[in-house]
């Protein structure tokens, strides 16, 4: 029987439906992985953050509502990022890539290939997208 990973050091912050919040959301990772010495994972992570976040905004927040982004480092020291929204839907990476000038649809394609898992989890309303990072020495070949 596999014990289920205990959680370390975590975090949680709540952001209102406006772009600024993804800036907030970024410095707030930023904070966390500092503190939690994991400096060499900062770029990977902050751009998943400002995706994960962004897509909450535009696609999974209601107005009037917040969305929640939750970090935590387990004792086997998996990194995990999450975005709570109350929106409904259901995330994926495309199929196919799109135009090269399309400023849209990239940005789960972007987590799926910086972190070594994501995915979608179930909220009542709405939704957890989430991504992971394993120890380095654990870590899978991309």
């Amino acid at each position: 029987m596999q014990k289920e990973n205990q959680t370390l050091c975590a975090r949680t912050e709540c952001y209102r439906r406006e772009r600024r919040s993804v800036l907030l959301a970024r410095e707030f990772a930023r904070a966390a992985l500092a503190d939690w010495g994991l400096g060499h994972r900062t770029g990977d992570v902050l751009l998943c953050v400002s995706e994960l976040a962004t897509n909450a905004l535009l696609h999974g927040v209601p107005p009037g509502r917040l969305y929640r982004l939750w970090l935590s480092l387990g004792e086997d020291g998996v990194l995990r990022v999450e975005v709570h929204d109350s929106g409904g839907g259901e995330p994926r990476v495309p199929v196919r890539g799109g135009a090269e000038d399309e400023e849209c649809g990239r940005g789960l394609l972007l987590v799926s290939a910086l972190a070594d898992k994501w995915g979608v989890g179930e909220r009542r309303p709405g939704k957890i997208v989430w991504c992971e990072w394993w120890p380095l020495a654990r870590s899978a070949p991309r």
